[in-house]
């Protein structure tokens, strides 16, 4: 090897060594159990990891939150920015809510993030104790508001990755007015009877994307609600649950419309429902418009396929107007497996504002054991291609 070539490769060397020191050099990191955090799962922690997050937030240079393997017990506590650089919390062990669901007060939430930008939450366990509230409601006492078990709130720049919710009183996972948040590798877990657990809500944000997650929980595995924009799902198991969810929309008459949602390459397994668009049977500036479903499988799920513009749980204070949301450009693509109910794909849309440009490509749903099953189409337009089954009901 030439004597230029070698001093060529030792400055490469040497560049990327100091690059690397540097950037290891202009990190720091605090540990939750050097600001009195105790990892018995009896202690409260609240105060230590605010002090943590207090040490991190004001740090000029990277930091990075360490939790080690434990238990650490915390109430309800809000992790406020802005910041002055970026932010890890890096998990090896398991934050518990407090076994009395009072603990946690009439907040609505349990860890919440506002307006922290480039903040990165990695690994760990997050159990919600959720069960007490779930038997409170249940039994109709005087119960708390009930709280979501992690909250980002106007963040940027956001990543979750390799964490898991167990049991979380409320939703588990709640991402609002934010921008650009990837969300990875995530797994959460609630039993099929526990009343208004989503998985994970997206609502009022634009960017993001769900990517390698298992949802198991008892309402809806993603929900989507009004002013989501470029929402990207990929990989996503579901069931239990009450599958992917658009909506509800029209609860108010200004409501801002979802747009550009794909969801691709996922299972849904014993689910209430797999692809579902809800809005409540009342007057709105809404919309659902370029939305993609494409090559999913459902195993034994009730309602494969669902626009339902009559939405009213339990039938219970129904408007019964009609919706007005306007729901156009849908496409479902490769979309086959097997229904527990003889109508596969249902769609109730509005009298006042058919939907539109619906597109069916290539589906192939049978009811139970290869049964044939049916489809109901109530106001809608749109074309097909490709193999459908149920047989095509689109006018």
């Amino acid at each position: 090897m030439s004597k230029v070539l070698v001093t060529f490769w030792c400055c490469v060397f040497f560049s990327f060594r100091f690059i690397f020191l540097n950037s290891n050099a202009s990190s720091v990191t605090f540990n939750v159990l050097n600001f009195g955090a105790k990892s018995d799962g009896k202690s409260d922690a609240t105060q230590p990891f605010l002090k943590a997050w207090v040490a991190a937030c004001s740090s000029l240079n990277a930091a990075t939150i360490y939790v080690p393997r434990g238990k650490y017990t915390i109430k309800s506590v809000t992790f406020r920015g802005p910041c002055k650089n970026k932010i890890t919390v890096q998990i090896d062990g398991t934050l518990v809510a407090p076994s009395d669901y009072n603990a946690l007060g009439n907040s609505g939430y349990w860890i919440l993030f506002i307006k922290v930008n480039r903040i990165s939450v990695i690994g760990g366990t997050l159990d919600g104790n959720g069960a007490g509230f779930w038997d409170c409601r249940k039994l109709g006492k005087n119960c708390p508001v009930g709280a979501r078990s992690i909250t980002f709130n106007w963040a940027n720049d956001v990543v979750i990755s390799g964490l898991t919710s167990l049991n979380s009183q409320l939703m588990h996972l709640v991402i609002n007015s934010c921008k650009n948040v990837m969300v990875k590798n995530v797994r959460i877990i609630a039993p099929d009877f526990s009343p208004n657990t989503d998985g994970i809500h997206v609502q009022s944000s634009i960017g993001v994307t769900i990517s390698d997650t298992s949802i198991q929980t008892g309402d809806d595995c993603i929900s989507i609600g009004p002013a989501t924009r470029n929402l990207w799902m990929d990989k996503i198991q579901c069931g239990p649950g009450h599958g992917v969810s658009i909506g509800s929309l029209a609860r108010d008459y200004n409501e801002d419309g979802v747009q550009n949602v794909t969801l691709i390459n996922s299972v849904f397994t014993g689910s209430d429902n797999g692809l579902r668009i809800k809005s409540w049977a009342r007057a709105s500036t809404g919309f659902v418009t370029n939305i993609n479903y494409q090559n999913i499988m459902m195993k034994n799920v009730d309602n494969p396929i669902i626009i339902d513009q009559n939405y009213c749980p339990n039938n219970q204070g129904c408007p019964s107007q009609a919706s007005g949301i306007k729901i156009n450009q849908v496409t479902y693509q490769n979309i086959f497996g097997t229904s527990t109910t003889q109508v596969a794909m249902n769609f109730e849309c509005s009298s006042s504002n058919p939907c539109s440009g619906i597109k069916l490509q290539d589906i192939k749903l049978t009811y139970l054991n290869n049964k044939k099953a049916q489809s109901i189409c109530k106001n809608i337009r749109g074309n097909t291609g490709g193999v459908i089954l149920p047989d095509n009901c689109l006018l």
